[in-house]
């Protein structure tokens, strides 16, 4: 175990010096390869990290009259860098870089100063998920990975008013992390593969779930995609454990694929390989876009998004300075930047041109189509927008019902590793659904068999059906050494017979009564 836990951290260096030793990159202006330098982990795209690099580098001398640079490391998406700044900050525990009793850290106690993007779930993280043995008590502590970034209660007012959009605040309470932006999350569809299905356009993700569909929904793994597991959690939180869960079911059943990376599925749509998928609302805008005729409008391509009545997740997409980080002045003022006019400007005006003035609001190269965060953004520039979007007047106000960690295992067990047998036991289902004549009584079963939910069984031997009110319960034996692993090999075992009994049922017009067979 140790050896893992040498390896990541000298994984991660290598990715932070390895650029340090390249050529200048496009967000930088000749000159500044002997300034000062800011390293910022992200899992931005390569447009997105050019123009805010090419922005504060712009702004920073303007307001402080000093060259800088900014230096991205990109490993991955949000659970990757999570994962390794974890094993940074564990390895800087243990040697003793970490003040035991304060958590002070020396600036270059870790390579990197920001971490830019990502969910407020991911940033909250950065707070509270570092658990370490106290070197002297042997008691476990947890230690923020971030730091406050510095700013006072006035100038939180000033940059964001009231703390809130739906059920999601803006900035931690005590300053860890702070939004620049906000995303919301919905549907990317194809028009033209849903006329050709006969299909009117999806308004809710409950459309998705429509039979038409099956094989032509694109979605990502909630086990690799922590935007994808914010959008089902969402709906679970929305819709309520019954017919949240009966939706996530039905949904993975159409799926064609669950790919690894939340951008994959935008892309495929606009391709036709699929009619419809999950998207964050700036990757379905941004495909889009990408897909328009010279002279298009949006609403007349073939890529259309939808923003789902009523049920719209808005999240913030915050920056965090990280502890002990070796520039801790410019993180200060990077953030400082992202939430000025200027940063603001940058998420979604249309691109102001490389030659344009310091004076000019907006991208220099590429229309981001990302929210500002700002609400006087909305009130003083929306003309200027490029999608006329408030965030503040669709936001759903859910609060979340605390099920996030239950997607992962359950949904990876009912529909993503046992996939092929959903989809038989689906088709099954709607062509017993369609046929007439069919016995009530023997479809009533296979329904009942197809949205069942196992009992998972405790580590002391106890049995508990897995439903809203026995959820803590669950989700604390899973943190027993080895008992998630276990449960979720029961939990498959249980989907795949579910599955293969409403295939028998339909073949046979026979019902299958598990319950029954247990009780005898």
């Amino acid at each position: 175990m140790r050896t893992a836990h040498i390896v990541i951290p000298t994984l991660f260096l290598a990715l932070v010096i390895a650029p340090l030793a390249l050529r200048r990159t496009a967000s930088e202006a000749p000159g500044l390869e002997d300034a000062r330098t800011l390293i910022v982990v992200t899992p931005h795209l390569a447009q997105l990290r050019e123009e805010f690099g090419r922005g504060f580098s712009a702004w920073h001398l303007a307001e402080h009259g000093e060259p800088v640079r900014v230096r991205y490391v990109t490993p991955g998406g949000t659970s990757e860098i999570i994962k390794q700044l974890k094993a940074l900050y564990q390895a800087a525990w243990r040697d003793g870089r970490i003040d035991p009793e304060t958590f002070a850290a020396e600036s270059g106690t870790v390579p990197i100063d920001v971490m830019f993007g990502g969910g407020s779930y991911d940033h909250g993280r950065l707070v509270n998920d570092l658990k370490v043995a106290h070197p002297e008590t042997g008691d476990t502590v947890t230690v923020p990975m971030s730091v406050p970034a510095g700013f006072d209660a006035a100038q939180f007012e000033a940059w964001f008013g009231e703390n809130r959009i739906g059920s999601q605040r803006l900035y931690h309470d005590e300053g860890y992390w702070q939004a620049t932006a906000l995303s919301s999350f919905g549907i990317v569809y194809n028009r033209r593969e849903y006329a050709e299905l006969g299909l009117p356009a999806p308004r809710s993700f409950e459309d998705l779930t429509d039979p038409v569909l099956m094989n032509r929904i694109a979605l990502a793994d909630p086990r690799l995609s922590g935007s994808i597991t914010t959008t089902l959690d969402y709906i679970l939180s929305h819709e309520g454990w019954d017919r949240g869960w009966r939706i996530l079911r039905e949904m993975s059943a159409n799926a064609r694929y669950f790919s690894g990376s939340s951008s994959k599925p935008p892309i495929d749509v606009s391709a036709g390989e699929a009619a419809a998928g999950l998207a964050i609302d700036f990757y379905g805008r941004g495909q889009a876009q990408s897909v328009l005729r010279p002279g298009q409008s949006p609403e007349d391509g073939v890529v259309g998004y939808a923003d789902p009545a009523g049920s719209v997740f808005v999240d913030p997409d915050p920056v965090s300075v990280l502890r002990g980080g070796p520039e801790p002045e410019l993180a200060r003022r990077f953030v400082d930047y992202l939430l000025t006019e200027h940063g603001q400007a940058v998420w979604n005006f249309e691109p102001a041109g490389e030659h344009a003035g310091p004076e000019a609001l907006g991208p220099a190269r590429y229309a981001l189509r990302r929210l500002p965060v700002r609400r006087m953004m909305y009130q003083e520039h929306f003309e200027r927008f490029t999608d006329r979007v408030n965030p503040y007047e669709i936001a759903g106000d859910d609060e979340p019902a605390g099920w996030r960690s239950s997607i992962g295992p359950i949904m990876g067990s009912f529909g993503i590793d046992t996939h092929p047998e959903l989809v038989a036991a689906w088709r099954a289902l709607n062509e017993a659904r369609a046929e007439t004549g069919f016995p009530s009584e023997v479809l009533a079963a296979m329904e009942h068999a197809f949205y069942a939910m196992p009992v998972h069984e405790m580590p002391d031997g106890t049995a508990l059906p897995f439903n809203e009110a026995n959820y803590r319960a669950v989700r604390g034996s899973w943190r027993e050494p080895g008992w998630g692993v276990r449960s979720r090999i029961r939990y498959q075992q249980f989907f795949r017979d579910r599955y293969a009994d409403v295939v028998r049922m339909h073949r046979t017009r026979v019902v299958i009564d598990r319950e029954a067979e247990v009780a005898a």
